[in-house]
């Protein structure tokens, strides 16, 4: 039965509207509102309670939908209760919307599955909170651009002036300012006499009307107003508010509105629109080489920084000259550059070591990462990606302290970057396969499913009469002030529309970085979502376009898109997300090319790596050689510098030209040979070692030949022995300065050994990847959810079950515990098992929280009683002298 025929079922308050619902209904509230479960309340009433609060309302009304919003700011100007019809009425207008009709039992049906509303449609109530927020104020304008009512602007107006208003209007006089207003309001609300007034205006005072209708409805005006703003003081049309304010009281906006409570009502989420197609197997292929770009980019990323790369910063993360390094050795932008560094810090494969020197290198997670499958390694990525809160696209910019955001440092996490990816992703897999999406309905869909902050608070459109009323503070509304002072005086025109927040800004631009860090990820290829991308979110093949293309549209070229898309798929937990990376792996392998074994040597000293090579010709090739040029193949160039440093690095030159020859689809050219043996020939025939440090030579005139040298006068070198010179550098700056010389010195131990230099040789102790910073309490899952209503019912019956208390035990007022003595306490707790009864008692636990339980005692024995107990829906044993007292439960 609904509440329409049986009113006395209605609920009084959200307490009862919650307690009738099923369990489906509140886990749909917790888990739209997850904040409400954190901790778990003891009751219905403290579950209402907390849905009420401020914080917790914001929260809920931040994540509405733009028509959702729009109803219930609609409530929010509406009659408190307020019926179906009257809301319909203020969302579609006199005249009807179909649209709006149709999506309307939707939005309220998700208002009331949030407990935002409550009742029935002839008694529907915004939460107080809710109202509160969305109502119009002169400190806070509603959204919808209406005033206060009648009777909200009249309140101060003497009763003396309210009679005057009467007869101005032609209305009767009455015995009190109450139904004078009353009155008023009910012309106002009059279509026919109220438009037989207004048809009796001035066209000066309908040009002001005009320009205030659709907000801000507050206005200033001099002591001595202008005809035509007099003409509408005195018959009600204006009130004042304040000395020299005035408003447009909210029935004759509606009037004028022709009852709607917005200008534009947006039933539909505007689709988002494709700007090319493209074939699948292109997009594909394209995010596959993407994806092995990226792939290449971390790797040469950690390689650089093998032996420990740049230092930390004091208060955390990387100067700006080491990330224009980075950005130099990467041949890349700066800002793309901070992305690569983060997107490896997020997979944990960089961090820092946490020395008192501290400098970043890679983790030993990094060479587990090596060893994978490509397609695991990207999957590795990418995941990592999607989940960090950690925001690249900010590096540079500067916080509220006005200090510079650096990579890898402190202030980037942002908690909504995780859900706006996810969120662009779901969106592009909803359009047909190889369609990429137009940049700006995209971002004009997630502005519907999430209102930038002014679609939230308020600010209308400004007027050309706008200007400020002293009285009002800064945030507050933009008045149209009607200037007095005859026809033709100027006014004073706004500032133009209030803008998006920052938090607003910024989701727009987390959606920009999205599908700019997708392509540079290989989620997406083109523009569009690539087939291992759709799997990484979990969404199902997308059907094929209609009218697909083989070749891209040029620019602003939309191709139509059916009205209803494909559903975009939902977020994905922990233990999805993991599988479905798994399998986006799997579909990205066969795309990526197959490693070579070989190089094309040639007689320039340079080789030609024609694709991607084994991993260990690449390592040793990337010591033995310097790349000259990346791309589709990947030029090396053979240096002197380049042949010590794999000699360096504990190669002979009979190991080089047997690892040439063997890998090589070209002989060995002869240049290469003998810059080979070479460099070999006079490799450690100088020796350095620490004294500070030494140089020494059995060849004296070597070492003559360096102290007559006047690029070694920094050095600090002076002879010790015939075949030895001490120096006052360190053995690396004695090394360096050697070889800028021309010279090939080894080092060597204190041994008198050579040392032989590993690039991978340094990696930082264990670590574990950021952590990213959550967007409120986690959703609960469905075994939390479950405990979570049992408790919160079972605590409910305890609190609103009728009681009786036993004996000679004081009355208890409603949400008191139960208080007895303790031979009564006994007393009842042992009838109880007699008889089978439940019992109310009141218990505090270890740490001396108080809490109502019902319980069916089984046995009281030793000091403890053994019960069944119903909020928890388990056995369980309480002490004896932890209970407060008992009460039983009336029939």
């Amino acid at each position: 039965m609904s509440t329409e025929e049986n009113p006395a079922a209605a609920p009084r308050s959200l307490a009862e509207a919650l307690r009738g619902r099923d369990d489906v209904s509140l886990a749909a509230l917790l888990r739209s509102r997850p904040d409400l479960i954190t901790p778990v309340p003891t009751d219905l009433t403290q579950l209402a309670t907390r849905a009420g609060t401020r914080a917790s309302v914001v929260r809920a009304l931040e994540r509405l939908d733009r028509f959702t919003l729009q109803t219930a700011q609609a409530l929010a100007v509406a009659s408190d209760p307020a019926t179906y019809d009257e809301l319909l009425g203020l969302m579609a207008g006199d005249d009807g919307d179909p649209a709006v009709s149709a999506a309307l039992p939707h939005a309220l049906g998700t208002l009331r599955a949030q407990a935002l509303v409550w009742g029935g449609d002839d008694r529907l109530r915004l939460v107080r909170t809710a109202r509160e927020l969305l109502a119009p104020s002169p400190q806070h304008p509603s959204p919808t651009g209406l005033g206060p009512t009648v009777r909200e602007a009249g309140a101060g107006i003497s009763p003396g002036r309210i009679q005057e208003l009467l007869a101005t209007a032609g209305l009767p006089s009455t015995h009190d300012s109450v139904s004078a207003l009353n009155a008023l309001a009910g012309l106002f609300d009059d279509p026919e006499r109220m438009s037989a007034l207004l048809d009796q205006a001035p066209s000066e005072s309908v040009e002001v009307l005009e320009r205030l209708v659709w907000g801000p409805p507050y206005g200033q005006v001099t002591a001595d107003p202008a005809p035509r703003l007099r003409w509408l003081l005195d018959r009600g049309l204006l009130l004042p508010t304040a000395p020299g304010t005035v408003v447009l009281p909210r029935e004759v906006a509606l009037r004028l509105r022709a009852g709607r409570a917005h200008r534009t009502t947006e039933p539909v989420p505007p689709p988002v629109e494709a700007a090319a197609a493209h074939r699948p197997q292109m997009v594909d292929a394209t995010a596959a080489g993407q994806a092995y770009t990226a792939l290449a980019t971390v790797e040469e990323l950690l390689k650089d920084w093998h032996e420990g790369g740049p230092a930390v910063l004091r208060a955390g993360g990387l100067s700006v000259r080491d990330l224009k390094r980075t950005a130099v050795a990467l041949d890349v932008p700066e800002p793309v550059a901070a992305f690569w560094v983060e997107l490896a810090y997020a997979a944990g494969l960089l961090a820092s070591d946490g020395e008192a020197d501290e400098r970043y290198a890679a983790t030993p997670a990094y060479d587990e990462w090596r060893e994978r499958p490509a397609g695991e390694r990207w999957a590795r990525l990418a995941t990592a990606w999607l989940a960090a809160t950690r925001t690249p696209g900010l590096v540079g910019e500067r916080d509220a302290k006005d200090r510079t955001l650096s990579a890898l440092g402190p202030g980037l996490d942002r908690s909504a970057a995780p859900e706006v990816r996810h969120r662009v992703l779901a969106l592009l897999a909803g359009l047909p396969e190889g369609a990429a999406p137009d940049a700006g309905s995209l971002l004009a869909r997630l502005r519907w499913e999430r209102p930038p902050r002014a679609d939230r608070t308020g600010g209308g459109a400004p007027s050309p009469y706008a200007r400020r009323a002293p009285a009002q503070p800064a945030e507050g509304t933009r008045g149209v002030a009607a200037r007095a002072g005859g026809p033709g005086a100027p006014g004073y025109p706004a500032d133009g529309a209030s803008g998006a927040g920052g938090e607003d800004d910024l989701r727009s631009r987390l959606a920009r970085w999205t599908l700019a860090e997708a392509e540079m990820l290989g989620v997406t290829g083109r523009g569009a979502l690539s087939s291992h991308g759709r799997a990484l979110i979990g969404a199902p093949p997308a059907p094929r376009h209609a009218d697909t293309r083989t070749e891209p549209a040029g620019p602003g070229d939309k191709l139509p898109v059916h009205h209803r898309q494909t559903p975009v798929p939902p977020a994905l937990s922990p233990a999805e997300q993991a599988t479905a990376a798994a399998a986006a792996g799997r579909l990205l392998d066969p795309l990526l090319p197959e490693p070579l074994d070989h190089v094309l040597l040639q007689a320039d000293l340079t080789a030609v790596a024609p694709g991607p090579l084994e991993r260990p010709l690449a390592d040793m090739l990337g010591v033995l050689a310097d790349v000259e040029s990346k791309g589709g193949a990947t030029v090396y160039r053979f240096t002197p510098a380049s042949v010590r440093r794999a000699l360096d690095a504990g190669q002979s030159a009979a190991d080089l030209h047997a690892f040439l020859a063997a890998h090589s689809r070209t002989p060995v050219p002869q240049p290469l040979a003998y810059l080979i043996d070479d460099v070999a020939r006079r490799h450690g025939y100088l020796r350095v070692g620490a004294a500070s440090s030494y140089v020494r030579c059995d060849d004296d005139a070597v070492l003559n030949e360096i102290l007559a040298d006047r690029r070694a006068a920094g050095l600090g070198l002076r002879r010790l022995a015939p075949t030895v010179l001490a120096a006052r550098t360190d053995p690396a700056a004695l090394l360096e300065g050697l070889r800028a010389m021309g010279f090939a010195p080894a080092a060597e131990s204190a041994e008198g050994d050579v040392l032989i230099a590993r690039a991978d040789a340094y990696r930082t102790p264990p670590r574990t990847p950021p952590e990213p910073v959550p967007d409120g309490p986690p959703v609960p899952d469905d075994t939390l959810l479950a405990a979570a209503i049992r408790a919160v019912r079972a605590g409910d019956l305890a609190s609103t079950a009728p009681r009786r208390p036993v004996a000679g035990a004081a009355d208890t007022a409603p949400g008191e515990l139960p208080r007895t003595t303790a031979a009564e306490t006994l007393a009842g707790l042992q009838a109880a098992v007699l008889t089978n009864d439940t019992l109310w008692i009141g218990y505090v636990n270890a740490e001396g929280g108080a809490s109502q339980r019902v319980i069916a005692p089984i046995r009281v024995e030793g000091g403890f009683v053994t019960a069944y107990d119903h909020t928890a829906d388990e056995v369980r044993t309480y002490p004896l002298h932890r209970i407060t007292g008992v009460a039983e439960i009336a029939e």
